[in-house]
């Protein structure tokens, strides 16, 4: 009985102790420019909520439809009374062809409260590494030709008021799905934080 009982002491330990050390190594410090040229870097979204999306302009499919579920997500969050309000954030893995012109044009498409990040390659490359997304510009279909397709990965951050990662969201949860999810982590943030 005491063993079993020591067992379980030493589980119930290890449980918290995973919960301290748990946090993923996802998300971090980046800079980049938004669409009308001012300098974003992550501190700016420090104190809100945000759903992070890597992805490009020139992209045939997968981005749009990812962009689209990312307006209901943030739709549905808004008629959702408990639910502090969220920021979408879109980042161009394309610095290459995706201006800051460009990008607000194509965001405009999707929903009115995305903010659109790009930058230099180097700029790209260091926010990409933060948050572990993998993305490989396609060869030109011919010299000097500015058409390609960029793979990258196929994911949708959420990130905490403190800049912490908190969710992520692939393609195929549905906006329902990821409305729970977020709803469940704000409300563990809440918890914990008071």
């Amino acid at each position: 009985k005491e063993i079993a009982e020591e067992r379980k002491k030493k589980q119930e330990e290890l449980q918290k102790e995973r919960k301290v050390k748990g946090k993923a190594l996802i998300g971090g410090p980046f800079t980049l420019v938004n669409t009308e040229g001012d300098t974003v870097t992550d501190k700016n979204f420090l104190g809100k909520w945000i759903l992070v999306y890597f992805g490009f302009t020139f992209c045939p499919d997968i981005c749009p439809e990812e962009l689209e579920k990312i307006g209901e997500i943030v739709d549905l969050l808004d008629k959702t009374p408990e639910a502090p309000k969220i920021q979408p954030v879109f980042i161009s893995v394309d610095p290459k062809r995706d201006t800051p012109e460009l990008i607000k044009s194509y965001l405009e498409d999707f929903h009115p409260k995305f903010i659109g990040l790009t930058g230099t390659k180097e700029q790209v490359k260091r926010a990409t590494k933060a948050y572990r997304v993998y993305f490989s510009e396609g060869p030109d279909q011919a010299e000097g030709a500015n058409e390609y397709i960029v793979d990258h990965s196929i994911v949708t951050f959420l990130v905490d008021p403190k800049g912490d990662f908190a969710a992520n969201f692939g393609q195929r949860t549905s906006p329902e799905e990821a409305v729970g999810k977020i709803v469940s982590k704000m409300n563990d943030f809440y918890e914990v934080d008071s």
